[in-house]
């Protein structure tokens, strides 16, 4: 098996189009074959289509708890974006490597994929774990199997380094996300008969009216964590449709919205109080029509990641970055499941996410040589 530097490895990674909505099978495949051909064998565990799966390998000691660094496969779309080069291919240019997927995170993959035959010669006596995840960019969905499996094993990793974008810094700490959509079914009138209809629409306003109340008490009363921007709980409306003519009491609306709670903001609290508010309107509503609905459905779930500071997961990240504080983000990662799961975890990572998902997406060529430098330490801690 040819070895490939970091650069060109990132290049191989990015060539597979691994937006949500794809298969990302062709890189996993890719992964697998690499590694098989360094005598490395892979896991595999699939979604229920079987077009999308996870891998799991270890290099070194197969029978003791090791170091987990783990990256999601799949990307954001390029749908509508004005990019300068192709997105599927890696251009190298004024010190920037750009390309759907180099920043936001397929870097940290390829450094340590490339890195497969360094690590093997160096005769671990701590396992590497490799753990690749897919649609991550969707709800953190492909890496709950991934744990799941994990959980089943005999040994199971230590803990786990995810190598989102933080700029190499360590960051302890990302916020939760809780996904809604809640759908408003009223009763239709013509709209000069309002008295005898139920408006979906305006309802779902109201309901949509509270969230941004709720929004604006937590971001002038808190609970506040400065090591967050913004430092609070944040409630945001992403979309909102309703309605069918202008003359026509609206019988159906539905609109999604998500919160981003702090580690230790309890969003089970927060969806009793949107559930109360709503109760109080369901009771209008009712009184003119009893087939007059409020519906919830939570469709994604992910915990926020707090990390202590002494934490062997958080110390190992500070001494193999060389850096002396840790951060916090806004974004949320699959750190918190995996810390859930009884997996110390800690981010790192190349590039910054402030050039996440954008048109012409890149990551600074230095931040790559960091990141590799992050990952020879780490390759001297594991075989002493």
């Amino acid at each position: 098996m040819k070895a490939l530097s970091p650069l060109e490895m990132i290049g191989k990674l990015v060539g597979f189009d691994t937006t949500s909505r794809e298969s990302n099978l062709a890189l996993i495949e890719f992964a697998r074959e690499y590694l098989d051909g360094y005598g490395v064998k892979s896991e595999l565990v699939f979604d229920e289509t079987k077009r999308k799966a996870n891998l799991y390998a270890t290099l070194g000691p197969p029978d003791r708890p090791g170091i987990l660094l783990s990256g999601h496969t799949d990307v954001v779309p390029v749908d509508g974006q004005d990019w300068h080069s192709d997105p599927f291919k890696a251009v190298e240019k004024d010190g920037r490597l750009y390309a759907r997927g180099s920043c936001d995170m397929k870097s940290f993959i390829a450094v340590a994929l490339a890195l497969v035959p360094d690590f093997l010669a160096a005769r671990l006596k701590t396992p590497i774990h490799l753990g690749l995840t897919y649609d991550e960019e969707v709800g953190c969905l492909g890496v709950r199997p991934l744990i799941a499996a994990l959980s089943r094993r005999k040994v199971k990793p230590r803990l786990c380094i995810i190598g989102e974008p933080t700029s190499m810094q360590p960051v302890i700490a990302n916020k939760g996300k809780r996904s809604y959509v809640c759908r408003v079914h009223g009763f239709e009138a013509h709209s000069s008969l309002t008295h005898a209809g139920v408006n979906a629409v305006e309802t779902a306003a109201e309901i949509v009216a509270h969230l941004k109340t709720m929004a604006r008490r937590r971001r002038d009363q808190g609970p506040f964590d400065h090591g967050f921007v913004p430092p609070y709980t944040t409630i945001h409306t992403g979309t909102i449709q309703g309605g069918t003519a202008l003359n026509i009491v609206p019988r159906d609306c539905r609109f999604e919205f998500e919160i981003r709670n702090l580690p230790g903001d309890d969003p089970a609290s927060i969806r009793a109080e949107f559930e109360r508010h709503a109760k109080t309107l369901l009771a209008e509503m009712r009184a003119v029509s009893r087939q007059a609905a409020i519906e919830f459905d939570e469709y994604n779930s992910t915990p926020a990641l707090s990390a202590e500071p002494g934490d062997e997961a958080v110390q190992l990240a500070l001494a193999l970055s060389g850096a002396n504080a840790t951060g916090k983000v806004s974004f949320t990662t699959e750190g918190g499941l995996y810390q859930e799961s009884g997996i110390p975890t800690v981010i790192c990572g190349p590039g910054s996410i402030e050039e996440a998902h954008k048109p012409d997406e890149f990551v600074a060529l230095d931040q790559i040589r960091s990141c590799e430098g992050f990952m020879r330490r780490l390759m001297e801690r594991a075989a002493r």
